[in-house]
C-alpha cells in the first residue's frame, strides 16, 4: 500500500480520506499530526506544517489541493521533490464569475450605493457606460486570458500586463518593467491575478497605487503575499484608491482584529473566487500516484524555477 499523508497546519483535511480510498483501495491515508504521516511517500498539502518534508524519510511527491502551490512549498526544502499542483477546467470560468462581480461592484458604483444604505441615504450614483471602465489584468496565465476574451464582449475595455511580451486579440498588451507604468495608468479597475514568485511578493504596494489614476479599485484575487496591506488602508484613506476586493491574504483566515475588516471601502471575502472541486482534486492526486510508481510523467508538475 502507498502511504499517503494529508498535511495541513490550518485546516481539517479529514473529508480526503474516504474520497481518496474510494478512488484508489490501495492507499493507506492519515491525517496530520497522526506520527505516521512522517512515514509517507505522498504529502497533499494546504499550508503544509512548516518543515515538515524534512522529516519525512520516505517522501517522493508534494502535491497541493489548489492551482497554488506557495503553501504547500513555504519554509520547505523541495529542492529534491517534484511538487504538483491541481488544475480545474472549471477554475477559469469561477474566476471569471468573481472578478467580473468585482468589476460590476466598481463599474456600476454598488460601492457608493452600499455606503448610502449604511447611512440611510437615498443617493444614486451616476452611471456610466461600460466603455468608461477600463479593466486591467495583472497576470495573464490560463485563468487572465479566460477573463481577457470574455470582459471585452461585455464592453469593457481591457488591458493587460505579463512578465514577458505576448499577444491576446482584443486586449492591449503590456509587459515587463519597462511596461507596467504605462499599464497601470491606463487602469480604472486592477485585477491582480498573478503567480507568486520573488519578483511579486509586494507588487500590490504603495508605487503600483500611486501610479493608478486617482480613484482606481482593486481586485486582489493573487496571492496574499502580494499585497503591502498598510499600503493598500494609506491609499485608500488619501482617496488614491475608492475600494478594493480583497479575497486573499498573507494570514488565513484573516484574524478577527485585522483592520481590513473595518476599513472603509474594502469587501473582504474568504479566498472563494475560485477552486478546485474536491471530484477533481482527489482524481489528478491518484493519477500521480500512480505515475509516479510507474516513474512516469507527472500531470501539472510545477517549474520550480518560475514558481508555477
Amino acid at each position: 500500500m502507498t502511504l499517503v499523508a494529508l498535511l495541513s497546519h490550518t485546516a481539517k483535511l479529514d473529508f480526503l480520506r474516504p474520497m481518496l480510498a474510494a478512488a484508489d483501495p490501495s492507499l493507506d491515508v492519515v491525517t496530520w499530526p497522526d506520527p505516521r504521516c512522517l512515514d509517507a511517500e505522498v504529502a497533499v498539502c494546504w499550508n503544509s506544517p512548516p518543515g515538515v518534508y524534512a522529516q519525512m524519510p520516505r517522501l517522493r511527491l508534494v502535491h497541493s489541493i489548489a492551482a497554488g502551490v506557495d503553501n504547500v512549498i513555504a519554509e520547505q526544502d523541495v529542492s529534491q521533490l517534484p511538487v504538483c499542483r491541481v488544475v480545474d477546467p472549471m477554475l477559469a470560468e469561477g474566476m471569471l464569475q468573481f472578478v467580473l462581480w468585482g468589476v460590476l461592484h466598481f463599474h456600476r458604483k454598488l460601492d457608493q450605493a452600499m455606503a448610502s444604505q449604511r447611512i440611510q441615504q437615498w443617493k444614486r450614483p451616476r452611471q456610466t457606460p461600460a466603455s468608461s471602465c477600463r479593466t486591467g489584468l495583472m497576470g495573464m496565465g490560463e485563468l487572465g486570458g479566460h477573463i481577457a476574451k470574455r470582459l471585452p464582449l461585455l464592453g469593457y475595455p481591457v488591458s493587460g500586463w505579463a512578465r514577458t511580451p505576448r499577444e491576446i486579440p482584443g486586449v492591449t498588451m503590456f509587459s515587463g518593467d519597462e511596461g507596467y507604468a504605462d499599464f497601470l495608468a491606463q487602469t480604472d479597475v486592477l485585477v491582480c491575478l498573478l503567480p507568486l514568485t520573488a519578483q511579486t511578493r509586494g507588487i500590490l504596494g504603495e508605487r503600483t497605487f500611486s501610479a493608478l489614476p486617482k480613484g482606481a479599485a482593486l481586485i486582489h484575487v493573487g496571492r496574499g503575499e502580494h499585497l503591502v496591506e498598510e499600503d493598500l488602508i494609506a491609499a485608500l484613506e488619501s482617496g488614491q484608491l475608492r475600494g478594493a476586493v480583497v479575497d486573499v491574504f498573507e494570514e488565513e483566515p484573516l484574524p478577527s482584529d485585522h483592520p481590513l475588516w473595518t476599513t472603509p471601502g474594502v469587501v473582504v471575502t474568504p479566498h472563494m473566487a475560485t477552486m478546485a472541486t474536491y471530484d477533481v482534486v482527489v482524481q489528478q492526486v491518484v493519477r500521480n500516484i500512480a505515475q509516479m510508481h510507474d516513474n512516469a510523467p507527472l500531470y501539472n508538475q510545477v517549474d520550480m524555477a518560475r514558481g508555477y
